[in-house]
């Protein structure tokens, strides 16, 4: 069980010292990425104002609703897609990349291809 924690303060650390560099202004937001064991979430955040602006899921009703098809990796790149809809939609077309610590692979890095290649720019 120690292993565990050692790993999550390890992304803890990591994750501050890229928040130290990255922020999101009203130009350009922040897109945050957490992953969990089973879920991922995706949200552009203005961090002036403390507003998240877009959000998705894997728990919001458009993934849910293609249900358990396919893997993780292939539902993070539907949260990708989803989120960058949503972005263009509420005119948001430049972020800046927060990858919350986690490596840019697997399904963080899918995320991040389906959001690009939806029009979003990072």
């Amino acid at each position: 069980m120690g292993d565990a924690r050692a790993i999550a303060m390890a992304r803890l650390k990591r994750h501050r010292r890229v928040r130290k560099k990255v922020a999101g202004r009203p130009e350009r937001p922040r897109l945050s990425v957490f992953r969990s064991a089973r879920h991922i979430y995706a949200q552009i955040i203005n961090d002036l104002d403390g507003r998240t602006l877009v959000a998705a899921s894997t728990l919001s009703p458009e993934v849910r609703a293609k249900g358990k098809e396919g893997r993780k990796t292939t539902q993070a790149k539907q949260v990708g897609a989803l989120l960058a809809e949503r972005a263009l939609v509420a005119q948001i077309r430049q972020v800046v990349f927060d990858r919350g610590g986690y490596r840019f692979h697997g399904r963080v890095k899918a995320l991040a291809e389906a959001a690009r290649e939806k029009g979003l720019q990072f």
